[in-house]
């Protein structure tokens, strides 16, 4: 059995497969997910996973580069914001909604979570760890 936080096949495959330079998904309960980009459902109800446990654990097996953040995050869900700031993910870089949805079609996957917190949504970009 796996010593590390992460336990899902599904997340632990697609991490395990990511190239540098690959982006992940992570995403509320509402945000659209392209056609033909695989989906990794983990909702079960509302605030079930939450959108700050499902970040912590990918970020337990993922090497990052940089990260994406909608514009309109801190102004909507302020109390997210200062969570994620707080994990120190290196490069923010913030778009606008529309432009962050668009940039979801060319990731390698959206992991959608149980999260109703507006704009709880951001793109990991894979880093390389030497």
């Amino acid at each position: 059995m796996k010593k590390s936080p992460l336990l899902n096949i599904a997340l632990s495959q697609l991490i395990a497969s990511l190239g540098h330079g690959e982006s992940v998904v992570i995403g509320d309960a509402g945000l659209p997910v392209p056609p033909g980009v695989p989906l990794i459902d983990l909702a079960l109800t509302r605030g079930v996973p939450g959108f700050m446990a499902t970040l912590q654990t990918i970020l337990s097996e993922m090497q990052v580069e940089h990260h994406v953040l909608a514009d309109e995050l801190p102004l909507h869900s302020p109390q997210l914001a200062q969570q994620i700031d707080a994990l120190g993910l290196p490069d923010k870089r913030t778009l606008s909604h529309a432009d962050f949805k668009r940039m979801t079609h060319s990731a390698k996957a959206v992991i959608r979570t149980g999260e109703f917190t507006p704009y709880a949504n951001i793109i990991l970009v894979a880093g390389v760890v030497f």
